[in-house]
């Protein structure tokens, strides 16, 4: 059932960028309102999706100075049905969103092909607010709730699926199996607080553990998402489920979920010292191959981490792509 990680673009094991905090830099760099956190409605008009293409732009031109490949999420990760029903988008407008999402970055990667590798992510968000857990679904109901968002990233052309911020493991089991009946790869990426804990309480590796059995491992890999390194780092360890991590997008504030959901201001935190966690954490677990950054992080940030992790190691090679 793992044939997902043969076939994945991201299979060659080489480092790839991923981009930053994308909601955060449109609110508080951008000063764009964004209802509900969703950035996607923003694809309705031209102004919108130009405002997209220079942020994504900013990030392939940081992996293309740094020769090495990035992998681009598209902004969908509000735009799952009931998130795109409290915007006022039915189902037909969503797929449509959906799809154009990847349409864009197939423009993105047109401009910097073949020089630099862009790999598209179809980006999934949990269907409740990410920082709360809220009400569970089984495992079979958040498959059928995010399968049609997933189904149109596939159709749409993503060479894979994003999941970030997962809470809790039954619903990041049901996303991986809506990922494999549309046979796309997929990587999942949870959450976790400041004691390393996922919302649900459950232990980080006990959800990846979760996830790979009940998937018989059809994730290409796991991924942190949205934690400082001061709360993950105390729990990972040297074990099989810490070697299937292989995304991290790191925040650069080391506020806890509470005090970033009631922030007013924007904790950037220390790109240099956040670029220099990061070089250490993948001479720690060389799996961890694709980087970028959430909340709070921005191309300041991500460029820290590519100049950390391309002197630090030749593993990112001289181009990714």
């Amino acid at each position: 059932m793992n044939a997902s990680r043969s076939t994945s673009p991201l299979s060659a094991g080489r480092l790839l960028l991923t981009d930053g905090g994308l909601e955060t830099t449109l609110v508080f760099h951008d000063g764009i309102d964004l209802p509900d956190f969703a950035a996607f409605p923003l694809l309705a008009a031209e102004s919108g999706r130009d405002l997209l293409r220079g942020y994504y732009r900013r990030y392939a031109e940081i992996a293309h100075r740094n020769g090495i490949g990035i992998v681009l999420d598209t902004p969908t990760w509000r735009a799952s049905s009931d998130w795109g029903a409290r915007l006022g988008y039915d189902g037909d407008r969503l797929r449509a969103a959906n799809t154009d999402a990847v349409e864009l970055l197939r423009g993105i990667r047109a401009e910097y092909a073949p020089e630099t590798t862009v790999v598209i992510s179809g980006n999934v968000g949990p269907r409740g607010d990410g920082y709360d857990v809220g009400a569970r679904m089984s495992i079979e109901e958040a498959r059928d709730y995010h399968r049609p968002q997933i189904a149109a990233l596939a159709a749409a052309g993503a060479d894979l699926v994003t999941v970030l911020t997962m809470t809790y493991s039954d619903e990041a089991i049901g996303v991986a199996l809506a990922a494999l009946t549309e046979s796309v790869p997929v990587a999942v990426g949870f959450t976790v607080e400041t004691d390393g804990t996922l919302p649900s309480g459950q232990s980080l590796a006990d959800a990846i553990e979760a996830v790979e059995r009940a998937t018989d491992g059809y994730p290409l890999h796991y991924g942190i998402n949205c934690a400082h390194p001061d709360h993950f780092e105390p729990v990972l360890r040297h074990e099989d489920w810490a070697d299937r991590i292989g995304l991290l997008r790191a925040n650069a504030s080391r506020q806890s979920h509470e005090e970033l959901d009631n922030a007013t201001e924007l904790d950037a935190g220390d790109p240099a010292e956040l670029g220099a966690r990061y070089a250490a954490l993948r001479r720690e677990y060389p799996n961890l191959v694709v980087v970028g950054g959430c909340c709070g992080t921005d191309h300041r940030h991500v460029a820290a981490i590519a100049e950390a992790c391309v002197a630090d190691s030749p593993r990112g090679g001289p181009s990714a792509g």
